[in-house]
């Protein structure tokens, strides 16, 4: 009956989490670790498997947590994510003026000046893990979490647009089409192997289905940069699946240091129909592959260090690495619908202009008895705005930079734990000029807090 029970638990939890899922702290939109104790050191571990949820990070940790069940649910705060703006009253003669609506704009009234906070504060994020110890050297699992994903939701604002004819027009919301904003989720299933090839080594896998969902408001005044204008604003939530790889292994390399490797491949996924007017390659939104590498030095018998580095490849994906200056640069004529391979939609249209992400992963843990276990953490990454794209990326405001994270196990019984994490991501802006009016500064701003609590079940 227990093991009955449990498994029924298990069924529930993978519903409600393909059922609910979004944004979450964010590297760009990736999150900043998965699972409460990687997370608890930073999203560091990629050579320090804790629990089912090593998959997330490097399969072939797997092979060394045991038959296990984690599973936990995080509230997420991105807050405040916001934009404001300077200057740019005095709007240039219409370069893009041809047809109407597909003028430079300035956000703000008559004076250029708006700020603007984002709705929709917190969000739930659940996870779900479960390892099969197949036999003594090897394991299968199943791993559900969710990516960091965006959500904006703008109310109110204007924004003055050039007419062509000397005077200028104004309009509600942030890009004068009303409320606007973008809801970005993904969910992923992995499906595990992992076998160990020494006392200390190990290699795995994972095979994962990806699922997508989007939504974008209030983008109607860039139809003249639209390739297909009916299919870039409003048009409800899209979804796509895709499928992809991650490859890990890991080994000792010195008594008390092992070293881990994981690399999740680039994910084809399917096109967002609704949106091909919005992103490059007629709708294309794919994941972006990625590469860790890391270290755990187990400095004494209670306490361990642990630092990595990843690196995820933004730039591989058009959608999410093309700059909004292909709208301006001749690549795209305006128009009704525009053409050009630079214009929305496009084979190698405008995007949010992101670039690779860099990312820096210290942790340290402190077995401080039986019964507790303390982390703590720092990460640093790359900026992935530059500041010459910040007007797209009023959508995606995604500046963050540093995460400090603390955390700890605690032991409730001989086979079950509780697990909590906590993440501050301290206030980041980047601020750049209007790419349609560049008399225009564009400031972007974030901060983020995460509470994480999940149980653990050894088998």
């Amino acid at each position: 009956m227990k093991k009955f029970n449990k498994s029924l638990m298990a069924g529930l939890v993978v519903s409600g989490l393909v059922a609910s899922f979004g944004a979450n702290a964010t590297n760009g939109y990736f999150s900043h670790g998965y699972g409460t104790k990687n997370k608890g050191l930073a999203g560091g571990g990629v050579a320090l498997p804790q629990d089912a949820m090593a998959a997330a990070t490097n399969p072939a940790g797997m092979a060394f947590v045991g038959a296990r069940m984690d599973l936990g649910i995080a509230v997420f705060s991105p807050s405040p994510r916001s934009y404001s703006t300077t200057g740019g009253s005095g709007l240039a003669d219409g370069a893009f003026c041809a047809p109407a609506g597909a003028c430079p704009f300035t956000i703000g009234g008559s004076a250029g000046t708006q700020s603007i906070e984002s709705d929709n504060d917190f969000f739930l994020i659940p996870h779900f893990a479960y390892n099969w110890q197949l036999n003594s050297d090897s394991t299968a699992g199943v791993t559900v979490y969710g990516n960091g994903g965006m959500n904006t939701e703008y109310v109110g604002g204007t924004a003055q647009f050039n007419n062509g004819a000397g005077s200028t027009t104004s309009a509600a919301g942030t890009y004068g089409n009303g409320t606007a904003g973008v809801n970005l989720e993904q969910l992923f299933i992995n499906a595990s192997y992992a076998r160990k090839y020494s006392a200390t080594g190990s290699v795995g896998a994972s095979a994962i289905l990806a699922y997508q969902r989007f939504e974008a408001k209030g983008l109607g005044n860039f139809a003249g940069f639209s390739l297909s204008g009916s299919n870039l604003t409003n048009k409800g939530v899209d979804s796509s699946t895709g499928f992809g790889l991650k490859l890990g292994i890991q080994d000792d390399i010195a008594p008390g240091v092992t070293v881990g490797l994981s690399y999740q491949t680039e994910m084809d996924m399917d096109k967002f129909d609704k949106y091909k007017g919005l992103f490059a390659e007629d709708g294309g939104f794919d994941i972006p592959a990625t590469v860790t590498l890391g270290i755990n030095w187990k400095t004494s018998e209670s306490t361990n260090l642990t630092f990595d580095v990843q690196q995820i490849y933004y730039s591989d994906v058009k959608a999410i690495a093309n700059p909004i200056s292909r709208l301006t640069d001749g690549s795209c004529v305006a128009g009704a619908p525009a053409t050009g391979a630079g214009c929305l939609g496009g084979s190698n249209g405008a995007g949010f202009g992101w670039d690779d992400m860099t990312i820096y992963k210290l942790g340290y843990q402190w077995k401080q008895d039986e019964k507790m276990t303390y982390r703590a953490g720092i990460s640093v990454g790359d900026q992935p705005i530059p500041n010459s794209e910040a007007v797209f990326n009023i959508l995606a405001p995604a500046v963050i930079e540093t995460h400090l994270t603390f955390g700890f196990t605690m032991k409730t019984g001989k086979d079950s734990e509780f697990n909590f994490a906590g993440m501050y991501a301290p206030e980041t802006s980047i601020t750049g000029p209007n790419a349609f009016n560049p008399g225009q500064n564009i400031t972007l701003e974030m901060t983020q807090l995460e509470l994480e609590a999940s149980w653990g079940w050894k088998f």
